[in-house]
């Protein structure tokens, strides 16, 4: 009998844990379904009235676009090339200093703006706004190219700014004279048309960005300090607008760098006795360090997936794929361990993942008959948001495990901060909706950028470092950044040219507007429907309140103290099942949870609460109806 029992016992557990589970299940399929029809974060301020509209036209004539275009093969065809820390093409620079002057002579000449001249060739230009309360911004570029030979596979020569097919072909076209020429281009029109600005904001142009930024980048930030200048935000060089990059995604995206990753170079040795190679020992210095340099590679860093800002980069893209893509992208809360696995299989994906490690130089040896005694390897990590520089050292340490091998840092700096992105953040806003003024087509999201730029410099002075130009990125154009055949489609030009033209002015604004704007409207709706639905389900039943029963008044609708009426009952579990919908995220205007991981466990919750009650019809009907309606509003 005590078998039977414990057997039966046994069985009564198996049944509630494996039901527990399907309704686990279940709920977790239902709210990842809802989100994955709803979710677009998006839309933003896209709905929202901007306190200025009227600016300036950016239109630009015939005449103007035969100069901007001259001014940019000029620029294109100065060879400022930044070779080391100590090899700078001084006299390229000095070239370029008198270009910028003869081309943009309003610039150097306004009243409105003042012009000083950084470490002999970088530039850093005010230009003072008429609302002093407002918190200036910073645009940022750099004047320095990295080499380039002709022999090495280039369609026209590299220093030449040749016009082939609608594009112009040089060092430096999409790094980054284009944002060089782009912003004084765009300053240059404003203020030719009589722009005054009402938010003041600086422009730092650095000479040495290619080899580190130590002349120009820090000397400018070192001026801005003295001044005590504080800085809205800082927009520099780094992600740009992708089309036909991302595979399945519909449409181009433009991706807006929030932070960049840390650097490290770090140096691994190994020390024996030098010999004859007719006498070898059983293990060389260049075995021993081949074997810590194959652990290393054999053992990459862990996969930080999610744990820094490029979840969010698709999240706000998921919208734009297909199924069964879109189900996973906008479900990250569930699926990022499986997308992580899958994005580490290429190069390209694998390097937003995690701190990756590269060994790029190998050094021993003398002659082919001497045993080398000294061996070294250097290796380059470029460093995921969510880990430090001392972490990356620990791990190699860990990771090599032989004392023989020293370990060295060259050097190195953290991660950069991760800035705010967003509805209340002004200059991720301002940069999105200029961008999607004036291209409609394209999906803003926040991403991370791989590579480092003079922007890390400037943490001191800004909370908020962007890193974005408006350069149009196709299918094999990143191969062109350092490589061979950089170029830019004129029309790409004259378009970044129009960007800071509109960016410059939308700077003007005091305040963004209020990021639940549209937001109310929906809420609005969503009480009225509530309320309607409920008053129609009680004149229905003939509902009154019962002898010595207390009502009061929520959300529209009548609601009991002490014994409840069914009707009553009806209601709450409507109630309850909006808040389902919200928690699965069918609004993520109105709710905004950290992990949706809590929203499955409340949705269980109310499902347990009143398991009997979502059994009945009625029930099912209403709640479905109810959910059409919503889904409705929350989408229109």
């Amino acid at each position: 009998m005590t078998d039977r029992s414990g057997k039966f016992n046994i069985m009564k557990l198996v049944k509630i844990v494996s039901f527990g589970l399907l309704v686990v299940v279940l709920v977790c399929f239902v709210a990842a379904t809802l989100r994955t029809l709803t979710f677009d974060v998006n839309s933003g301020l896209q709905l929202a009235h901007w306190e200025k509209t009227r600016n300036i036209a950016s239109d630009i004539n015939q005449h103007q676009r035969k100069e901007l275009l001259a001014n940019f093969r000029e620029a294109i065809q100065i060879p400022t090339v930044s070779t080391s820390k100590t090899q700078l093409n001084i006299t390229a620079l000095g070239e370029f200093n008198s270009l910028l002057r003869k081309v943009f002579p309003t610039v150097f000449s306004s009243h409105l703006v003042q012009h000083e001249v950084v470490a002999n060739y970088s530039h850093l230009f005010w230009v003072p706004g008429s609302d002093l309360a407002l918190v200036p911004y910073m645009l940022l570029a750099h004047i320095d190219v990295v080499p380039a030979d002709e022999n090495d596979g280039w369609e026209a020569p590299p220093f030449s700014a040749k016009e082939m097919d609608g594009f112009i072909y040089g060092r430096g076209t999409i790094d980054n004279k284009q944002s060089v020429m782009g912003i004084l281009q765009a300053l240059e029109y404003l203020l030719i048309r009589g722009y005054s600005p009402q938010r003041g904001f600086f422009i730092g142009l650095g000479h040495d960005e290619e080899v580190g930024g130590l002349q120009g980048a820090m000397n400018i930030v070192k001026v801005l300090k003295k001044k005590g200048v504080q800085l809205a935000f800082v927009l520099d060089e780094g992600l740009a607008v992708l089309d036909g990059v991302i595979s399945g995604l519909q449409g181009p995206a433009a991706l807006i760098g929030i932070s960049e990753k840390g650097q490290a170079t770090v140096k691994l040795s190994v020390f024996k006795a030098p010999g004859h190679s007719s006498m070898p020992p059983r293990e060389s210095s260049i075995g021993i360090l081949a074997g810590a340099v194959k652990r290393l590679e054999d053992n990459p860093m862990p996969i930080l997936f999610g744990e820094g800002p490029e979840r969010r980069t698709f999240e706000h893209l998921a919208h734009r794929f297909g199924l069964p893509i879109k189900f996973l992208m906008s479900n990250m809360w569930l699926f990022s361990p499986l997308i992580g696995r899958v994005m580490e299989r290429s190069p390209d994906t694998n390097a937003f993942l995690r701190t990756t490690t590269a060994v790029t130089m190998f050094n021993s040896g003398v002659k082919v008959n001497v045993l080398p005694s000294l061996a070294e390897a250097y290796v380059n990590l470029r460093i995921h948001p969510a880990q430090t520089v001392q972490e990356v050292l620990e791990f190699i340490q860990s990771t090599v495990g032989d004392e023989r091998v020293k370990m060295e840092l060259v050097n190195g700096f953290d991660p950069l901060p991760v800035s705010s992105y967003d509805e209340t953040s002004f200059g991720f806003q301002t940069i999105k909706k200029t961008l999607l003024d004036q291209f409609p087509q394209v999906s803003v999201a926040p991403g991370l950028c791989i590579g480092n730029t003079d922007s890390r410099h400037y943490t001191d002075l800004a909370k908020d470092i962007y890193r974005f130009a408006p350069t149009w990125i196709k299918p094999g154009d990143t191969q062109r950044f350092h490589g061979i055949n950089e170029r830019i489609s004129k029309k790409n030009y004259e378009e970044l040219v129009v960007f800071y033209f509109n960016l410059i002015q939308n700077c003007d604004i005091k305040e963004l507007p209020s990021p639940h704007a549209a937001t109310a409207a929906v809420t609005s709706s969503l009480g009225l429907l509530v309320s309607a639905a409920s008053f129609s389900n009680a004149s229905s039943n003939s509902w009154t309140p019962e002898p010595n029963e207390t009502v009061y008044f929520v959300n529209g609708y009548s609601q009991s103290r002490s014994r409840p009426s069914k009707p009553y009952i009806l209601r709450k579990l409507m109630d309850d099942w909006m808040n389902f919908w919200r928690l699965a995220g069918v609004d993520t205007m109105m709710v905004n949870l950290k992990s949706y991981s809590v929203s499955v466990i409340i949705i269980l919750v109310i499902v347990i609460i009143h398991w009997k009650s979502i059994m009945t019809n009625r029930y099912l009907r209403t709640c479905l109806f109810l959910s059409v309606k919503y889904i409705e509003t929350c989408t229109t």
